[in-house]
């Protein structure tokens, strides 16, 4: 059959949805320079298709530029086409980067924690997810047997990541239906969630040469276990050195990290609507699913909101460049660049108020009364997406972190959004973001 090989140019929406155009290969260099035709409008598509209600209306025209250094090139080798893509940024007509941009609000972010902090941020996310139909079987969680059945997956999988340029590190068997893990070595600046989207596509088109469906939707059930995706972060200095640890402090943390975190968790119950988007999200932020119900910081716990990861060396310089932190209220239904860009966002407003480093927990939120929560200063996270829509609206501090009316924009998005599962009781919903995540 013949062939004029193409290559897809891709933004990662507020949807969290990887769309763009394709052309072909050999124009790649031209479109590096004059990028591909897009649409304003095109951000009010919801992750269900339905298009929200837009200021741009018919109006506007932006272009998508690719970025060479985020190419995605694999070859299965299973007798079909490579798949090839790369991420861009929207820019208007003049270059200037379009103010729904996901990547282009996340470099500006990472831009203000240089500024205010004199540091780059180093980054992982931690992906979970799940195959369709999903097959109940007891004794699998963590289970070999498990791992075992999709060796051939986990390998094609590994092998897909390297080919496209991430440093695979672990695939395992989680603990619910069918529910698996993949993660990949930290990356610096954007270049994390760059990653982040190139990981999921990667897996779910490995999953599709397989004969099979992977999703990456918060829930499935809410008897059982979601999918969550935790970003680990550290700190790097202009020289290198690492700058998150310091072991005269509480936990570990250096007083940059503590600004940091106790900056994400002043503005967490306002920043979470963008990190964990989706009607279902709140289904799984719930206490004792090992996710995140209260702005809290915990020291190896997996209830923490954010938690102080473990080390595994005891030198000096080692236990530096290894110690870490993650967020957790987060899952797949956000675009990566644009969860990454609210919680640094809310670190460097941290660190500009000086904030001092937070104490760590060490007992269950979930068994404290409200009252007895408010005096301790601890939040519940919101319990629904309404609920964190209003509660980021309502925060002048956080909407005025974005371009000038992204935040309407983002509202106007997820009110569609939710019009459009109106009618649909809870295993409905479940269904539906299965299919589209």
């Amino acid at each position: 059959m013949i062939s004029n090989p193409l290559i897809f140019v891709a933004t990662s929406d507020i949807a969290g949805k990887t769309r763009g155009k394709s052309f072909p290969v050999a124009d790649l260099d031209k479109r590096l320079k004059r990028g591909v035709g897009w649409t304003p409008t095109n951000v009010q598509i919801t992750c269900f298709d339905a298009i929200a209600e837009s200021p741009f209306g018919a109006l506007g025209d932006l272009l998508l530029i690719p970025d060479a250094e985020a190419a995605v090139s694999v070859d299965f080798e299973d007798g079909g086409p490579p798949e090839r893509f790369v991420l861009g940024d929207i820019t208007d007509l003049d270059g200037e980067p379009w103010s729904c941009c996901t990547r282009s609000i996340l470099k500006a972010a990472l831009e203000r924690l240089r500024r205010v902090g004199g540091v780059e941020l180093v980054a992982a996310f931690e992906h979970e997810f799940q195959f369709l139909p999903t097959a109940p079987t007891p004794g699998q969680g963590y289970a070999f047997g498990a791992f075992a059945r999709r060796r051939a997956f986990g390998e094609a999988l590994m092998a897909a990541l390297e080919q496209g340029g991430l440093k695979p590190d672990t695939f395992m068997k989680e603990y619910g239906p069918d529910q698996y893990e993949i993660t990949n070595d930290p990356s610096r600046g954007h270049v994390a969630a760059d990653h982040a989207v190139m990981l999921r596509e990667l897996t779910r088109q490995t999953a599709l040469r397989m004969g099979e469906t992977a999703t990456f939707a918060p829930i499935l059930d809410p008897a059982s276990v979601g999918n969550g995706v935790h970003i680990h972060m550290s700190f790097v200095r202009a020289d290198g050195t690492p700058a998150t640890h310091d072991p005269a402090h509480p936990a570990g943390m250096s007083p940059l990290t503590g600004s940091f975190i106790a900056g994400i968790l002043k503005y967490l119950d306002s920043i979470v609507a963008l990190t964990a988007p989706s009607d279902i999200s709140y289904l799984r932020l719930t206490p004792h699913r090992w996710s995140a119900a209260f702005n809290n910081l915990g020291f190896r716990d997996r209830e923490a909101s954010v938690r102080i990861c473990p080390v595994t060396s005891t030198a000096p310089d080692s236990v530096a460049r290894q110690y870490n932190f993650e967020y957790r209220a987060a899952d797949a239904a956000a675009s990566p660049h644009l969860a990454l860009a609210a919680i640094v966002h809310a670190g460097a407003q941290g660190i500009e108020e000086t904030l001092a480093i937070p104490s760590v927990t060490e007992e269950d939120l979930s068994l404290l009364s409200p009252s007895e929560l408010e005096k301790r200063g601890y939040v519940r996270l919101p319990k629904s997406l309404p609920e964190a829509l209003d509660r980021f609206a309502g925060n002048p501090t956080v909407t005025g972190w974005f371009p000038e009316g992204f935040a309407k924009v983002y509202c106007a998005h997820k009110r569609g959004e939710l019009a459009w599962l109106e009618g649909k009781d809870t295993a409905e919903r479940c269904a539906a973001y299965a299919k589209t995540y």
